[in-house]
């Protein structure tokens, strides 16, 4: 019988003595090899959206957590508070004109039949009134204009994030348009992975999968998004992992990492059984005349010690777990214990 725990070889009798075992049937989850950059989920731009003024105050910096609406900097607001006070006292001015129209106006209706105001007088009161409510309507549009630019003078943050680029400079005067920050909303980073295109039909959104931080540390993610092209110079697809907010995963590393696919039926040998010559890999079974022949095989997952046998063996096969470097090929051996 063949079987064995460890392995032991002896010179006896011009045969070492070995320990075989059979293969082993695992259930494994299947992963893809993949790499690419750590980068925003997405990013989010302040910017000016005024021109002429000046940048009197910067709260800021790059690494600082923001909420959405908090203030980044502050522009200088001097001139557009005095225009605003300007079109305040002219909806002020525009408001006491309405006001006399309209009391023209109500005397016009009364007297319309009394003959007492002729009708041109009469259409004059009421097209006055009218015009004073065009009037007071355009100088509270002004208002409101100016009150809109005098919130512009306060860059906020259009989102929770990470500030990461920082562009706005005490007393720098900015024009419309110009970026004064740049962040990650809401801190996601995520994993944009490249695999082979093969893999691109095993792969759906929710897979975990696995990265090696750039400081060696193990960051877990989720499947967002995998790309619906595929790159015609590289042969190899997009595949977007989310990551968790609290995770704190650097921006710009280039990292690598495993896509879990699922649970799939693996046949294992022990790692000690293989024998690597040349690059290639090899092991060693024992027949029944207790002779060992060196079989080249195709490995694949590697788990725990063990690893897959993709060709090569039959599932019946009996390996030499350990020491096939000393053995060659048709040497007669002797079986210390049972096999497995």
């Amino acid at each position: 019988m063949f079987a064995g725990q460890g392995a032991t070889f002896a010179q006896e009798r011009g045969a070492l003595t070995v320990t075989v075992e059979a293969l082993a049937e695992r259930e494994w989850p299947e992963t893809v090899l993949a790499g690419g950059w750590l980068k925003p989920w997405h990013e989010a731009i302040s910017a000016a959206e005024i021109s002429g003024l000046r940048i009197t105050d910067v709260f800021v910096d790059v690494g600082s957590v923001v909420t959405k609406g908090q203030a980044l900097a502050q522009l200088a607001d001097d001139t557009v508070r005095a225009d605003l006070r300007k079109e305040e006292a002219l909806l002020a001015t525009a408001k006491a004109d309405l006001a006399k129209a309209e009391a023209n106006a109500e005397r016009a209706r009364k007297m319309k039949d009394s003959g007492v105001l002729s009708d041109e007088k009469i259409i004059e009161y009421l097209s006055a009134e009218q015009t004073a409510m065009a009037s007071v309507q355009s100088a509270q549009a002004l208002v409101e204009s100016q009150k809109i630019k005098l919130s512009q003078t306060t860059i906020v943050a259009v989102d929770d994030g990470l500030i990461t680029s920082r562009s706005a400079q005490l007393g720098a005067v900015v024009t419309s348009g110009t970026e004064l920050f740049r962040l990650v909303r809401q801190q996601r980073v995520e994993w944009q992975a490249e695999v082979s295109a093969r893999y691109r039909p095993l792969i759906e959104e929710g897979m975990t999968a696995t990265i090696e931080g750039p400081r060696g540390q193990q960051l877990r993610g989720t499947v967002r998004l995998v790309a619906p092209t595929v790159s015609t110079d590289t042969g190899r697809t997009l595949v977007y992992v989310s990551l968790s907010a609290d995770s704190r995963a650097p921006i710009g590393f280039y990292a690598s990492g495993r896509i879990k696919l699922g649970i799939a039926p693996a046949l294992t040998v022990p790692e000690t059984a293989l024998v690597v010559r040349d690059g290639i890999n090899y092991v060693f079974t024992m027949d029944a005349e207790e002779r060992v022949r060196r079989i080249r095989v195709e490995t694949g997952r590697r788990n725990d010690g063990e690893v897959e046998i993709i060709s090569g063996l039959t599932r019946s096969a009996m390996v030499v777990r350990t020491g096939g470097a000393f053995l060659s090929d048709g040497a007669l051996v002797r079986v210390e214990g049972e096999a497995r």
